[in-house]
């Protein structure tokens, strides 16, 4: 059953991260079903309140932060409401990890928003490239998704082993 639940949370990412690649929007419903799964999760696995209440209290400090890089204008508002709902998947133990590779995801995104803006401009066969354009903005849903993806199949809590 676990297994189900991490696998639905990945799809959800998934879409999550088409969504903000073609549109720029990432859907409150299909966030909170990712923070949702994991409580499901963590109704499956034997972990302790203390491990849980460090789960979520990573995500509101995850929300907090992500808060104000939105309101420096940043990242936008599904952004930071998507970095809650990873980081609480990632927990203390796992934050670390997800974090860099949430940033290296961003980053590698950065660099070809910047790469993609000229190359669909000029060639006809690469208009396909338009999802990057400089105008839209980079879409941190793609890098939150995959740093969610290895925040879903990590363990819960880093006493609990998962099978």
């Amino acid at each position: 059953m676990l297994y189900s639940v991490k696998l639905v949370a990945c799809l959800v990412l998934a879409s999550l991260a088409f969504s903000d690649l073609v549109s720029r929007r990432l859907p409150t419903r299909a966030v909170v079903i990712v923070a949702g799964l994991y409580c499901v999760a963590a109704a499956l696995v034997p972990i302790s309140a203390a491990a849980f209440l460090g789960h979520v209290g990573l995500a509101a400090a995850a929300l907090a932060v992500a808060a104000l890089l939105f309101r420096f204008g940043w990242i936008a508002g599904g952004d930071a409401k998507l970095a809650a709902a990873v980081f609480l998947w990632a927990g203390p133990s796992f934050a670390a990890p997800v974090f860099v590779i949430v940033s290296v995801c961003g980053l590698i995104l950065g660099l070809a928003v910047i790469a993609a803006d000229p190359l669909y401009r000029r060639v006809d066969a690469l208009r396909w490239l338009s999802c990057l354009s400089r105008t839209r903005g980079v879409p941190y849903g793609i890098a939150l998704a995959l740093g969610g993806g290895a925040a879903v199949w990590a363990p819960l809590s880093h006493s609990a082993s998962i099978v």
